[in-house]
């Protein structure tokens, strides 16, 4: 049997990185990369991301400090003066989640990783189309950091930025994901709770959403489950 590259995945321990980790499995040995930044629910999180590396038997797993992005402030995720607003689906605006340059500051490490462990590819789990509108997020943000990268590596280094998700609506996600039998029931997607998940955060309003798009039955535990399908019918 022919080795597999290896790969790192950018894994926050929510759906959408674990969906990635699934699709990112069917070509790829897996290293997992975590980045516990002061937000939130850090500790939930990073229970999640180990629990998606032991169902996937990841043993190469790396657990980074950003605190500093915590520091730096200016998001609800990480600045407790600052409200983790309630779920509007129909806003363009970028929500007080949104930390700044996050996915910058996930990427160079995870391409540094790479290239210390030869890993060929690093696998990250934006979405655009469906999601909370993060600038971050957007493909011509990481067509961009593909040149960086190659402009900033070793000559002989190959590492390809994938996001295979990034054109999906997040019913595609959980279907896709269902597909490729991922531990969706280990996944933690909250913005607000490290116990039960709030039900009304914007990431809980895009995830039950999406379950209730397709009919199926979210298997984490909430503190409420909005109806998001009746109310988009009402506005």
């Amino acid at each position: 049997m022919e080795e597999k590259s290896l790969c790192i995945v950018a894994v926050s321990g929510g759906l959408d990185s674990c969906v990635t980790a699934a699709i990112a499995k069917e070509n790829y040995e897996l290293a997992f990369a975590h980045i516990n930044y002061g937000q939130r629910t850090q500790a939930r999180e990073l229970k999640a991301f180990n629990e998606i590396a032991d169902f996937y038997g990841v043993k190469k797993r790396l657990v980074i400090d950003f605190s500093h992005l915590a520091q730096i402030g200016g998001s609800s995720l990480t600045d407790s003066n600052i409200e983790v607003t309630l779920a509007d689906l129909e806003t363009k605006e970028v929500p007080t989640s949104y930390v700044p340059f996050r996915n910058a500051n996930i990427l160079t490490a995870c391409i540094s990783w790479a290239e210390a462990i030869n890993a060929n590819a690093v696998f990250v789990g934006a979405v655009h189309e469906d999601s909370s509108g993060y600038p971050d997020c957007r493909p011509d943000f990481f067509r961009a950091f593909q040149i960086a990268a190659e402009l900033g590596t070793k000559p002989e280094t190959k590492i390809s930025i994938e996001t295979p998700i990034i054109h999906l609506t997040k019913a595609e996600i959980i279907e896709k994901g269902l597909e490729l039998g991922a531990p969706l029931h280990l996944t933690w997607s909250c913005y607000k709770r490290e116990d039960v998940a709030c039900g009304v955060c914007d990431s809980c309003a895009l995830r039950l959403r999406g379950f209730q798009q397709i009919g199926k039955e979210d298997p984490i535990e909430y503190a409420v489950r909005p109806d998001y399908l009746n109310k988009e019918e009402e506005k």
